[in-house]
């Protein structure tokens, strides 16, 4: 059944709020990085004005006069014609979009995936699976998210094909992307899909981002042989979750800590590189969360001080995690703030260029007090967070828990026999 003028207006009107919405969170960004969501909000401005307004007053005018709204109606009916197709060429034609070289993607008119060809899943690192059902927008730069969002929603209204460059974050080979986008009505719809074309700014042809040590660590020639098996590299991947086990095993038996910094320190340094690029630890101290520990790339001791002078209670993903004692796993994290920001009021999310995170609480048991939050953030190019690494780190973290809990006698015992 064909959506009415006005239906059509309201779905119109109900994107236009959400990518205002999202543009709302460029005042986030580093100044050198909100030009791009400057010229966004400037697009979306002039569609209110010149699209949205003169759409409301011709509704309004039909309303009153009656029945003048209709007449509009009629000039996509020719679009349905690939209904006839036989289920020999429609199955064709997926296997030409999955074989095609260059990453293809279908969106909805909010860059949600509908369909991500196999190149596609090279590119921005992750599964057909996963993707589908969730903003694109979440695998680029933040400078470039509200720009794509509008440019697929004027290509989704009928506006023309478009082009523009967005970026993937961090330093991933072929980080500049060229994006062309265009209309597309699918079978038996009544509104456009946009399909997503991305090829490398520079012309080459795009490839799979790399996977940071894991890579370094291949076997000499597997570049020129062909792609190990997944049973292999789950094998390999198994094997070097053990071995940070056996690692964080190692630095808590090794010898007594101190006190909960130095133990939190001996923690992070095992997880920092390794494993993570960032790694925070917050101490829940009765009720007041203290934070402890930073450890992150040396080339970036600024956003290092930063993430120390932050206080974790404006944190709301570390407030969950130790008031709710639940943990949390996020592949290109859609809240930009969920960190807190720097004292210039940037999101650090942002500034670190975090494309996943795992939150963990600090506690010997579903039930115990949590003695504070343990908090992984991988930026750039390198792979995100997977469920396996996710319940690795949450073993992790029982066992510092477990760790303080036993230190704390010890420390009290320290205590008493200095004063006596």
């Amino acid at each position: 059944m064909p959506m009415t003028g006005a239906e059509e207006f309201g779905a119109e009107l109900a994107d236009f709020r959400s990518r205002v919405d999202e543009l709302r969170t460029a005042r986030a960004l580093p100044a050198q990085e909100r030009l791009s969501a400057l010229d966004a909000a400037l697009f979306e401005l002039e569609h209110a004005a010149d699209v949205l307004w003169p759409r409301y007053e011709e509704l309004a005018a039909a309303a009153r006069g009656g029945g003048e709204g209709r007449r509009r109606q009629g000039g996509q009916g020719g679009q349905g014609g690939q209904g006839g197709q036989s289920g020999q060429e429609q199955q064709l034609l997926r296997a030409l979009f999955q074989r095609m070289p260059m990453a293809v993607a279908l969106l909805d008119r909010e860059t949600v995936v509908r369909r991500l060809n196999f190149a596609a899943t090279q590119l921005f690192g992750m599964r057909a699976g996963f993707a589908t059902g969730r903003r694109l927008t979440g695998s680029l730069r933040h400078d470039g998210r509200a720009a794509l969002r509008g440019q697929v929603a004027a290509v989704a209204r009928g506006e023309g094909a478009r082009s523009l460059l967005v970026h993937l974050p961090g330093g991933r080979a072929g980080a500049a992307l060229r994006v062309t986008l265009s209309a597309l009505r699918p079978p038996g719809e009544q509104r456009n899909a946009v399909l997503a074309v991305f090829q490398p700014a520079d012309g080459r042809r795009p490839g799979p981002p790399p996977v940071g040590a894991q890579a370094a660590r291949s076997a000499p020639g597997a570049a020129q042989s062909a792609p190990a098996g997944p049973y292999l590299a789950e094998v390999v991947r198994h094997a070097e979750l053990m071995d940070l086990l056996d690692a964080m095993a190692t630095a808590l038996l090794a010898r007594r800590a101190d006190g909960p910094a130095e133990l939190l320190e001996r923690v992070a340094r095992v997880l920092q590189g390794r494993f993570a690029d960032w790694v925070v630890a917050d101490l829940n101290d009765a009720g007041t969360l203290r934070r402890l520990v930073v450890l992150g790339p040396a080339q970036a001791e600024g956003l290092r001080a930063a993430m120390a002078d932050g206080d974790p209670a404006d944190c709301p993903l570390v407030v969950e995690a130790t008031a709710a004692g639940t943990s949390a796993l996020q592949v290109q994290p859609d809240d930009p703030e969920l960190f807190g920001r720097d004292g210039e009021g940037a999101a650090l999310l942002v500034r670190a260029e975090v494309t996943s995170l795992v939150c963990v609480p600090l506690r010997t048991g579903p039930t115990t007090p949590v003695r504070g939050a343990l908090t992984l953030l991988r930026s750039g190019g390198r792979h995100a967070f997977e469920m396996a690494e996710a319940g690795v780190v949450d073993r992790i973290s029982r066992h510092v828990a477990l760790a303080l809990a036993a230190a704390e006698p010890a420390r009290g015992r320290n205590t008493a026999e200095a004063a006596s």
